[in-house]
């Protein structure tokens, strides 16, 4: 077991879920409350990457806190009835991990019931720790806060945990507590956002078969 904990993000790196719910609900949210506004799949990544949602909702659509909290209904209300597809390999991965004696645990922008559920509908081990949106904002990724938790409760060091994500929250989080760091590109073919893990993240993987393969070395 190369590690003792996988800490695993939830959408585009377990489950498909950005291009098959979570921009489609976007659209349709902005084509009811702010007609003639649009978002393409790209932008969506490239914003949800970087500044994040919140900040693309406030800065790009002037959403003020109240809209917000419409937006996030109208988004809870659409992914109650729509269950993304884990990616070919996954399972296997946590499986593995979990027969091993290891821990698995989920640090995601998704709510925590939504993660459980997806999990249980694609046959994945349950999550131990889910740090999900129902969080405060000053307790979701990037804050350093689910890691630091999941440490806690476990009684693990940073060494012993790797952080599996797509995003730069997600990146931001591993690299403040001093966790190890696997960008997963398996999503998207969005090349700033390609160039950027590259560049900066201890290690990236393209295809769920190359995260497999290094963590069976």
């Amino acid at each position: 077991m190369r590690y003792k904990c996988l800490v695993f993000d939830h959408d585009d790196t377990v489950v498909n879920s950005t291009a098959t719910i979570h921009h489609p609900c976007f659209v349709d949210f902005l084509q009811e409350f702010y007609p003639g506004r649009t978002c393409t799949l790209e932008d969506y990544f490239l914003k949800n990457f970087t500044p994040g949602f919140l900040a693309m909702c406030r800065e790009d659509y002037g959403m003020t806190d109240a809209d917000l909290d419409i937006e996030v209904e109208y988004w809870r209300r659409y992914v109650e009835s729509r269950i993304p597809e884990a990616y070919p390999g996954i399972r296997e991965i946590m499986e593995r991990q979990r027969a091993e004696g290891g821990h698995i645990c989920v640090v995601s922008h998704s709510y925590d019931f939504n993660i459980r559920r997806d999990y249980a509908a694609n046959g994945l081990p349950a999550p131990e720790l889910v740090f999900g949106w129902e969080q405060p904002e000053d307790r979701r990724k990037p804050s350093p806060f689910p890691l630091r938790s999941i440490m806690e409760q476990l009684d693990l060091r940073a060494e012993d945990i790797l952080m599996i994500d797509d995003a730069k929250p997600g990146y931001d989080m591993a690299k403040a507590c001093g966790v190890d760091f696997a960008a997963v590109g398996w999503a998207n073919d969005v090349a700033p956002i390609e160039r950027f893990m590259r560049a900066n993240c201890d290690r990236y993987f393209k295809t769920v078969e190359e995260l497999d393969s290094f963590l069976r070395e």
